[in-house]
């Protein structure tokens, strides 16, 4: 197949049998599984983006800083870090933007001045209730595609999966 045969989801088994044919020693399947795992994530996240966060001016990881502090509660920057996935230098830019905005707020830790301690501000914390029922909606459209013991398997299998040692470890 050339490139103009190819189309979004035919791209994966072309580049399967393609990968598999240069590099016989390689493992399809799991070629496989991880390259639909990316791809169905990133139209997910791209959703998620252009319909519900772009919207509203923030991005995809502005947004998951805001749910974060929202779930959580106030905390210092790094673990919040750690609880959204994202790195430290991530979350500093985020915050910058989030605290202009009036969404976030950013206070000096009483334990060490040099660590910053995060919460959403009551303007942050209506917008991500408000935002959230939009964001939940679209969670609700795509797992509709699936039957409720779908859902818990994938789920499952897809915890199964992260729990893998050493896979939440941000290097």
């Amino acid at each position: 197949m050339s490139a103009q045969d190819l189309d979004f989801w035919s791209f994966v088994d072309a580049a399967v049998e393609r990968a598999r044919d240069r590099l016989p020693e390689i493992d399809p399947d799991a070629m496989r599984l991880i390259l639909t795992l990316y791809r169905v994530t990133n139209m997910v996240i791209y959703d998620m983006e252009s319909v519900v966060h772009r919207p509203r001016g923030w991005s995809y990881p502005g947004f998951r800083l805001l749910f974060t502090l929202w779930i959580a509660g106030p905390m210092e920057a790094k673990r919040a870090a750690e609880l959204s996935g994202m790195s430290r230098q991530a979350v500093s830019a985020l915050v910058r933007t989030l605290d202009r905005d009036g969404l976030v707020s950013k206070v000096p830790a009483v334990h060490d001045r040099r660590a910053v301690r995060l919460s959403l501000t009551a303007e942050g914390e209506e917008a991500i209730s408000g935002a959230f029922v939009t964001h939940n909606a679209r969670e609700t459209l795509w797992a509709d595609t699936l039957s409720g013991e779908e859902r818990d398997t994938l789920a499952r299998l897809l915890a199964k999966l992260g729990a893998r040692e050493g896979a939440r470890r941000r290097r």
